[in-house]
């Protein structure tokens, strides 16, 4: 997963020990409460972090392995009393702890922090590091956290974890700085750290998008057949285990091969790909929604029962037969749906049975009036209008 770019940061890391580093006139000369006696043994201890650090990165790629031995080498290092690693949720433009370790650390796990809010958001947002002997005189600390983990934070140190020009995250050190605490190597140490930190972390999305490509549809980002197989399974064991009812929703669009005579296939591509966005907006969170091929989706609807999913195909067939399609690009169009329901256990304990007897209700639809709905041993459903005015 390492290209040149990350190859050549790591072996920039690890020669670093050897060169040394120049003062930098905003710190003072302290001296240091590590462990780590002589510059030589120093030297040493930096070396094997990064040799860890790089064999960890090169043979796992389990993000939370290698961000904990980040952390773990922070400690060993650094000793502060907090410290934490915010990540950058990209969509809500928010930092959040990933990771946070000290007194504070339970307190944080639903904190959130705004970008460029606070010293941390301040480092996210520039993409530089900020280093803050006395919290009380920088305008930029945000007190809130604070009163929330009710802690004192007199000092700061903030790195921003960043991949070529993306700022991923920071790690942020609460009170270690000060007469006995921070000088200009713990942070190279510290920036070096990053790096390494968001090398694991961009290889983590690399990963996780290669594994979306493999489950998910392109057509629709739904997930795919292949997946729903294995989402079966773990449910089919899941409701043994507890003693849960599941149930499935096969749609079948009806004559959905005119839209691509008519209008070609890209419109009809777009076109299922608005229909698997209004099914997603449909879910719950614990629902799954497929697509299954060509025109059929599939829902899986955990813990509900046979009646409560025949309901929720109720309501689909409501919207799909009722909503006009791709009417912002003018066209207009119109669909009716094929369903069919079948549930566990009721119908069938096995993956296969209940896949075959959804598909069969489906089809028994499809295959005499379609837009309707029919659910496995019952049979076709009085239509929405009836189904409606009797409830």
């Amino acid at each position: 997963m390492h290209d040149r770019e990350n190859e050549g940061r790591l072996q920039n890391h690890k020669g670093q020990a050897y060169r040394g580093v120049e003062e930098v006139n905003q710190f003072p000369a302290v001296e240091r409460r590590r462990n780590v006696a002589t510059s030589s043994e120093r030297e040493k201890g930096e070396v094997a972090v990064f040799q860890e650090l790089g064999k960890a990165l090169t043979s796992s790629l389990q993000l939370d392995q290698v961000l904990r031995t980040i952390m773990e080498k922070i400690d060993e290092f650094l000793r502060p009393d907090n410290w934490s690693l915010l990540l950058l949720d990209e969509e809500k433009q928010e930092l959040y702890f990933e990771l946070a370790v000290g007194k504070a650390s339970q307190a944080l796990r639903d904190v959130r922090i705004g970008m460029g809010q606070g010293i941390a958001g301040w480092v996210a947002q520039h993409g530089e590091t900020v280093v803050v002997p006395d919290t009380s005189k920088d305008t930029r600390f945000f007190s809130k956290v604070d009163e929330k983990t009710k802690t004192e934070t007199q000092s700061i140190v903030a790195v921003p974890v960043r991949f070529r020009d993306t700022c991923l995250g920071v790690i942020e050190l609460i009170n270690c700085v000060g007469p006995d605490g921070f000088d200009p190597r713990d942070l190279k140490l510290l920036e070096a750290l990053s790096d390494f930190a968001a090398i694991a972390l961009e290889n983590a999305r690399h990963v996780k998008k290669i594994h979306d490509l493999t489950i998910r549809d392109d057509c629709t980002s739904l997930y795919n057949a292949r997946h729903m197989s294995f989402i079966l399974e773990t449910e089919i064991y899941r409701s043994q285990r507890y003693n849960y009812e599941f149930s499935l929703v096969f749609i079948d669009l009806d004559h959905f091969k005119l839209v691509n005579d008519t209008h070609g296939h890209l419109v009809g591509s777009r076109l299922l790909g608005e229909i698997g966005n209004a099914l997603k907006a449909h879910c719950r969170l614990i629902d799954f929604a497929f697509r299954y091929g060509g025109d059929e989706f599939v829902l899986l609807l955990p813990q509900t029962s046979k009646e409560n999913a025949i309901n929720v195909a109720r309501r689909l067939h409501k919207l799909i037969r009722e909503s006009v399609w791709l009417e912002k690009e003018g066209l207009k169009i119109r669909l009716t749906p094929s369903l069919g329901v079948a549930s566990y256990p009721v119908d069938s304990r096995t993956k296969e049975g209940l896949l075959h007897l959804a598909d069969e209700a489906m089809y028994l639809v499809k295959n005499t009036q379609r837009d309707s709905v029919a659910a496995a041993n019952i049979g076709i459903l009085p239509n929405i209008s009836t189904a409606e005015s009797a409830g």
